[in-house]
């Protein structure tokens, strides 16, 4: 952790909150426990200082190499800090596995829902593919047939200028987020989100009509 030079002879409301957060990790570490529990360790401190210590803390796990049990309710928190996690509903552990797997392939539309943004939008599955919002797009169903829900990741609804497979749709909203633009479509009367980097491409203004592409690689299909 970061030496706090200086600070010796301050008592600890003198401290700011991220200062109190690495003297509690560190009066926590020199017992050398086995397990290290951090239950929402970050919580209280502003965006730019959760980040810095977000690192100092993955730098600290792997110099230290204990088991740290990192509880949050911080999506984003608990997918880049973790090399397994869980999620949890109402005591109930609804997932484990590495944040990727449990991001990409959720085991319930609760999991799906939980971890970043998510359209969840009702289909119906055959055999090899699922017909959603007006068209008919390749995916993986496994066992499921009939009645089902479609999870989108919306950083994979992708914006073209048209072709097969394609959807028309009504920009409702546009929200700039800095390193990306968020999109509120409506396709065939369902509300969609889409995440479009900001890569210098013009940006579709509220009430352009689009197309929008759904892959296979954008769907992932659920039990309803």
């Amino acid at each position: 952790l970061v030496r706090l030079d200086g600070m010796e002879r301050r008592r600890p409301h003198q401290l700011s909150g991220g200062q109190q957060q690495r003297v509690a990790l560190a009066r926590s570490l020199v017992l050398r426990p086995k397990v290290l529990l951090l239950d929402e360790p970050l919580g209280a401190l502003d965006a730019k200082l959760r980040r810095l210590l977000q690192d100092e803390l993955r730098l600290l796990h792997r110099e230290v190499g204990i088991t740290f049990v990192y509880v949050t309710h911080d999506q984003e928190e608990a997918l880049t800090m973790s090399d397994r996690m869980a999620v949890m509903n109402t005591g109930k552990v609804e997932q484990v596995g590495t944040p990727r797997e449990v991001y990409d392939e959720p085991a319930s539309a609760y999991v799906a829902d939980f971890l970043g943004l998510a359209n969840l939008v009702p289909a119906v599955a055959t055999d090899g593919a699922v017909e959603l919002l007006g068209t008919a797009v390749a995916a993986a169903t496994g066992t499921i047939r009939g009645d089902c829900t479609v999870l989108l990741r919306p950083e994979r609804v992708r914006l073209v200028d048209g072709g097969d497979g394609t959807v028309t749709a009504t920009v409702a909203d546009v929200v700039f987020a800095g390193a990306s633009t968020h999109l509120s479509l409506e396709v065939a009367g369902t509300r969609v989100q889409a995440v479009v980097a900001n890569a210098g491409q013009p940006v579709p203004q509220p009430g352009a009509l689009v197309e929008v592409l759904l892959g296979a690689d954008a769907v992932r299909v659920l039990a309803s």
